[in-house]
């Protein structure tokens, strides 16, 4: 079974201590118990999100991008899960992104934008 505050705890170690600091310069800034970020870590305690905001906060981090990194690990748990078991798993359905072109005259200069978009979120209008 695939416990997603395992995950989320191994992340938040990860950025810890790629930043190179202590649990207790964390604890301090993020104003969390030593003792309960390092249950976090181990996956012993479930965060709440204010929880998670101030160490996100701690580690100059976006919760975005904790919670992207937790999915990305989160996607190869359920694939090795999967291999072991030999269940198959459905590939994630994520949008597909087109390229949009945009060119603007401003009198003699030119500028040329690209634009990266989810393909049903984009219309594109001839002027």
């Amino acid at each position: 079974m695939i416990l997603l505050r395992r995950l989320l705890g191994d992340v938040l170690r990860r950025q810890r201590q790629r930043q190179g600091r202590t649990l207790r310069e964390v604890s301090s800034s993020a104003r969390v118990s030593l003792g309960y970020l390092s249950e976090v870590e181990r996956g012993q305690k479930e965060a709440s999100s204010e929880l998670l905001s101030a160490i996100c906060d701690a580690l100059d981090v976006r919760m975005s991008e904790l919670m992207r990194e937790v999915s990305d690990e989160l996607s190869l748990a359920e694939l090795a899960e999967s291999a072991a078991s030999s269940e198959p798993v459905p590939a994630p359905v994520r949008p597909m992104l087109n390229s949009v072109s945009v060119t603007a005259v401003a009198g003699v200069s030119t500028e040329r934008v690209t634009i990266k978009a989810p393909a049903e979120a984009v219309d594109v209008v001839a002027a």
